[in-house]
């Protein structure tokens, strides 16, 4: 049988008690390591499941899986990941292969940031979609997610902008080279996330002075909230204009990982009362959200 198990969002506690139990009973354990990470290393894990685990690299994952579902037949084997298991196609793909080979096997889900987001205080079913912000090099300045945006603003609703982590990659040169030496791991910050975005709305600006359509993103006049940790007892959430929040250092937001929402029209004063607790402005908030987003008492 091939367990496919949520951590959640934290620590080793996360788990489920149907997740432990398979845990603990498996033969082998693998721990996805590329699409995110808990705030807790391997060794707490193994401590807690009394399990030595195995890291599974994109690699692996991508090009390993039969190593990773040989004899799953026979055996039980737990593939664990961070969040809940179907936060990524990655996941969906292994129980492709899985069933391909006839293997049975069962999906135990848990929390993900695609519903503690709620914590902001933003109603779940006034979100878009969901959108990946990756890092831009010099050469590359993928936008094709600004436009997932805007239509999400066009229609009023809130955006989750998650962010892009690099774990166990290589410079381009060693790629080049064949040489198996990695980069230090790298978390996106909100701060570089929202730079990113406001250069690309730069790049667009409209050239008259007519009012932007709800889709041009407005620095000024579109709030944001930004969300690091969510899930653990650290976390940390600040709301504000994305003007504010470009302008706070990167120690305002706490630790990785980062993400943010940009606020769609679909808000009320529930809503912005609850956000306004971690306003970089409160009386700001307060007018943008009003004046703005027509947000009425």
């Amino acid at each position: 049988m091939l367990y496919l198990i949520g951590l959640g969002l934290s620590d080793e506690k996360d788990v489920t008690v149907r997740g432990l139990e398979a845990i603990k009973g498996s033969d082998r354990v693998y721990l996805e390591a590329y699409t995110s990470i808990l705030g807790v290393g391997k060794e707490r894990l193994e401590a807690f499941y009394g399990k030595d685990i195995i890291v599974a690299d994109r690699d692996m994952v991508e090009t390993e899986s039969d190593d990773i579902l040989a004899n799953a037949d026979t055996l039980d084997i737990s593939f664990l990941v961070v969040g809940d298991p179907f936060g990524a196609t990655t996941h969906a793909d292994l129980l492709l292969r899985a069933d391909a080979l006839k293997i049975p096997y069962t999906v135990i889900h848990n929390a993900s940031v695609m519903n503690a987001v709620g914590a902001v205080g933003l109603a779940l079913y006034n979100y878009g979609q969901t959108v990946s912000i990756p890092f831009f090099t010099d050469s590359w300045r993928p936008d094709s997610w600004l436009e997932r945006v805007r239509e999400n603003a066009r229609l009023g609703l809130h955006t989750l902008c998650l962010l892009d982590i690099k774990v166990k990659e290589q410079s381009e040169e060693n790629l080049a080279r064949g040489r198996k030496i990695f980069e230090p791991p790298r978390y996106m910050s909100v701060p570089t996330a929202v730079s990113q975005l406001l250069s690309l709305l730069e790049e667009d600006a409209p050239s008259t002075d007519s009012t932007p359509a709800p889709e041009a993103l407005n620095p000024s006049t579109t709030l944001a909230i930004s969300l690091s940790r969510v899930g653990d007892p650290s976390q940390k959430f600040v709301s504000g204009t994305l003007e504010e929040l470009s302008k706070l250092d990167e120690d305002a937001f706490g630790g990785p990982l980062h993400s943010f929402v940009i606020v769609g029209n679909r808000f009320h004063a529930l809503e912005r009362d609850f956000a306004a607790r971690w306003a970089v402005d409160r009386e700001n908030w307060d007018k943008v959200s009003n004046g703005v987003y027509g947000v009425r008492d």
